[in-house]
């Protein structure tokens, strides 16, 4: 009886472990933000949203002229809001609004990030758009990078955007953890989920997909695991470069593939 005691309490210890480290593997926080808009040309103003939970986040309303629409940012998980103006910018030359918002724990917002929180975080964001802006929501594209795929895909599951576009996401947190790390039984221990595929199969808006066959963190079969799973409408762009400067090295393929298939569904 003392020894399935000490197995049981070492197990437990074990998973406590496991989920710290875990959780420090995930997410890569910033607090200080480098940047503001400004510093690009773009006009912008700061926004404080409060999550269901009571959580206050930060983030940045960036209005293009004759916007042809608006797009909800969710980045991925590293960094801060600061550390994606060049994407800003790429939707702001395209003609587009973006809100990009900080999770809980990175740049400016309060609390620390955990799985649940970076839905509510999201969650309040579009709020802030439907609600606050009085923007409706089928102009609103929902965008998400990396991580931020997922994110971005619950989103749009619980909501009625115009469109979802997921960059360089993965099909599923636990399924890109069992493949990086396969001698540890990922998929059984994980406290993590962020399944994309999932959701992307009870989205109900065209879903573009971009992805590079040269990404370096996130192989292309998850991008096409995604774009297997959602319904039509949707579209693949297929991009060079690795998996954080691939939209900024890609140059054209991804600025004018974008903007290409975003016409081909009438955006």
């Amino acid at each position: 009886m003392l020894y399935v005691l000490l197995v049981i309490v070492t197990l437990i210890a074990f998973l406590g472990a496991f989920r710290q480290l875990e959780k420090k593997l995930v997410y890569f926080p910033d607090g200080e933000l480098l940047c503001t808009p400004s510093d690009a040309g773009m006009h912008w103003e700061e926004v404080w949203l409060e999550t269901e939970d009571g959580v206050i986040i930060n983030g940045w309303f960036v209005p293009a002229a004759q916007a042809r629409g608006t797009v909800l940012f969710c980045h991925g998980n590293t960094g801060n809001i600061s550390h994606r103006l060049e994407s800003i910018g790429i939707f702001y030359n395209l003609s587009f609004n973006t809100l990009i918002f900080d999770y809980r724990g990175y740049g400016l917002s309060e609390g620390n990030p955990d799985e649940e929180g970076t839905y509510t975080d999201a969650q309040a964001a579009w709020d802030y758009l439907t609600n606050r802006k009085s923007i409706p929501p089928e102009s609103i594209i929902v965008f998400g990078r990396s991580l931020g795929g997922s994110v971005a895909a619950h989103t749009a599951v619980n909501n009625n955007p115009q469109l979802l576009i997921l960059e360089s996401s993965f099909s599923s947190l636990r399924q890109l953890g069992s493949e990086l790390y396969p001698w540890l039984p990922v998929k059984l221990l994980s406290g993590f989920d962020y399944p994309t595929v999932e959701y992307v199969t009870s989205v109900n808006c065209p879903v573009i997909v971009i992805h590079s066959r040269e990404d370096d963190i996130i192989p292309f079969e998850h991008g096409q695991h995604i774009f297997d799973a959602a319904a039509q409408p949707k579209s693949f762009l297929v991009i060079p470069g690795d998996h954080n400067t691939g939209f900024m090295t890609s140059g054209n393929v991804y600025t004018g593939g974008l903007d290409s298939v975003l016409r081909d569904h009438g955006i």
